[in-house]
């Protein structure tokens, strides 16, 4: 037993240690700040979708708002074999709607890699149908590429991803769930170990996208379209890919409805971690997990003090990485406590799941 209890603990340093280097990498990456620039950079937005007939006139709304010139920026929106057509309305900008052309198991990298064939500007940024863009997205990393083009401009940005500010339970828990994931994107940056980013806020030049050879190697995995294209950045070129750490271009998004919808995105985005390269984040995720079971099985087995113990801890060290990460994103840390004690249940069954079984998304069962 005491061998036992020893292993818990040592686990409980390594998981301490990771969450603090995280805390540490997060400061170090610093905030953007810019005055008014003249705008250069030309985008293309791209936009995979399915079924989002209710959402794309927000989204397109939004665009409509940017602080940015209509010439220098182009709307790509790759319908993925929706049930109903959509159809763009009279726009300031250019936006067109193209079906995607399927080659792999993975929709949404097809939608990518169908828009970019036909995109025609230097700069790709790619975001969900069901998220608000602000006023200054494209002013932001216009400046952010503008300032850092030297000695060698960036070819690769990620930004930042929040909830519209939820007030039931559901949507506070994905909050927090969030806010931990966007925390250990910016911490790993600032620790020169990153390895995952949002594809509903990325940014990357087309010609680097094709040196990259894009998506090839992970065309079998059907999520990943983000996380893969950034790793396989980082191993060429990792001076070459930042995070902008600006609040001015902060992507909105909903959180899901209900908690299958919930179990089910989540499982897609676990149903990846396997596929990780780097030892870093293969030993971070590892570290997550096993502290949440052991939390489990502590909590199950009645061993009270252990739990009590191990959950402090674990509690305080999450508190100071979440508090830097909602401070940034500007919101707030409710029901930490109760999402604290939650958490470890849903985040183990979520990986055994994505281990064993399969999951659906947008009317479609894919399998691992």
């Amino acid at each position: 037993m005491e061998i036992v209890i020893l292993l818990f603990y040592g686990i409980l340093l390594w998981y301490l240690l990771n969450i603090f280097a995280l805390i540490v990498g997060f400061t170090r990456v610093k905030s953007f700040h810019f005055n008014s620039l003249i705008p250069k950079t030309r985008f293309t937005i791209i936009v995979p979708f399915r079924n989002e007939k209710e959402n794309l006139p927000n989204l397109l709304h939004s665009i409509e708002k940017l602080n940015y010139p209509t010439h220098l920026f182009e709307v790509i929106l790759v319908d993925d074999d929706s049930y109903e057509k959509y159809e763009v309305q009279s726009t300031k900008y250019r936006a067109i709607v193209i079906d995607n052309k399927r080659a792999t198991n993975s929709p949404k990298k097809d939608a990518i890699n169908t828009a970019i064939s036909v995109a025609q500007n230097e700069w790709i940024i790619t975001t969900d149908a069901d998220c608000l863009v602000p006023q200054n997205w494209l002013a932001a990393f216009d400046a952010f590429i503008q300032k850092n083009s030297e000695p060698s401009e960036p070819k690769m940005i990620a930004g930042g991803v929040s909830y519209f500010n939820p007030t039931f339970f559901l949507g506070v828990f994905q909050q927090m769930d969030l806010l931990s994931l966007q925390g250990t994107t910016i911490g790993s940056f600032g620790n020169k170990n990153a390895f995952m980013c949002n594809g509903a806020n990325f940014c990357y030049r087309k010609d680097f996208f094709e040196a990259l050879n894009g998506f090839e190697g992970n065309e079998g995995i059907a999520s990943g379209d983000d996380v893969f294209l950034l790793q396989k950045a980082i191993e060429k070129e990792p001076h070459a890919v930042s995070f902008l750490k600006s609040n001015l271009a902060i992507v909105q998004t909903n959180p899901e409805t209900s908690w299958t919808s919930l179990f089910n995105q989540r499982v897609r985005w676990a149903s990846k971690t396997g596929n990780y390269k780097t030892c870093y984040s293969k030993q971070l995720g590892l570290s997550v997990f096993v502290m949440n079971l052991i939390l489990i099985l502590t909590l199950c087995s009645g061993q009270w003090k252990i739990f009590l113990f191990l959950f402090s801890l674990k509690f305080w060290v999450d508190f100071g990485l979440l508090s830097l990460t909602s401070s940034f994103f500007k919101t707030r840390l409710r029901h930490f406590l109760l999402c604290s004690l939650a958490y470890p249940f849903f985040s183990v069954t979520v990986v055994f799941y994505a281990l064993l079984g399969k999951y659906q998304w947008k009317g479609r069962v894919f399998k691992k």
